[in-house]
């Protein structure tokens, strides 16, 4: 059975609100570095000013075309170029989810090969919003992120109508190839989730819930 500092290791600790203020993220990298989580997933207008105050020592993740996906893929590749330069390590990607939904398996394909040379080396994960997929979109989503080369599917963005399920991530775990990660992200609440998640195949928790209960415990 996973322990509580296990599961830390494995949480991107997220401040994505539309109002985070640059206290609110820097106060985030600080729970970060203390409670040792996997990185700090942050808004891309604070990446330079959280890798300046981090040095190095916790990686900075963000997101790109967040949260509908809706943007074109050279804006999408503009962003990620930009938030490498300003000091990300790692990128998570919305998938433009109307192609998707129309089929256009291709272009989602294209988009993510594009975005990846951009990462420059940097870990990417592909975030599909599976509570607007069907199973057979999700299963094809699976494949498409295999071939892409990306290095993690992610369920959510935390900003539609619903995150993680346990479903989503054992159907994930069946269909993506060996070497694509996954990522369960929206409505982790209780250890007691993310230890089913991580049973049933994610290596990263998308969440801020763990760490808050976390202090709450040591309070």
């Amino acid at each position: 059975m996973e322990n509580l500092q296990e599961i830390l290791s494995m949480v991107d600790h997220t401040l994505l609100r539309q109002t985070a203020t640059w206290e609110e993220i820097r106060r985030v990298c600080e729970e970060g570095l203390e409670f040792r989580t996997a990185s700090v997933c942050i808004p891309p207008c604070y990446v330079k000013e959280a890798h300046e105050f981090l040095g190095g020592r916790l990686p900075v993740c963000t997101v790109i075309g967040f949260p509908n996906g809706s943007s074109t893929t050279a804006s999408k590749v503009f962003e990620t170029e930009d938030a490498v330069q300003r000091g990300a390590d790692e990128i998570d990607m919305v998938i433009s989810i109307g192609h998707v939904k129309a089929g256009n398996y291709s272009y989602a394909e294209k988009e993510i090969r594009e975005i990846k040379k951009a990462c420059q080396g940097r870990i990417l994960k592909v975030i599909i919003e599976t509570c607007l997929l069907t199973e057979e979109e999700k299963i094809r989503m699976c494949q498409v992120v295999t071939e892409s080369g990306a290095d993690f599917i992610k369920t959510s963005t935390g900003f539609s109508t619903g995150g993680a399920t346990r479903e989503d991530i054992a159907l994930f775990k069946k269909h993506v190839g060996p070497g694509v990660r996954i990522k369960a992200a929206g409505g982790i609440k209780s250890f007691d989730d993310a230890r089913d998640f991580i049973r049933l195949g994610a290596s990263r928790l998308g969440t801020s819930r763990l760490v808050e209960l976390t202090k709450k415990t040591q309070a």
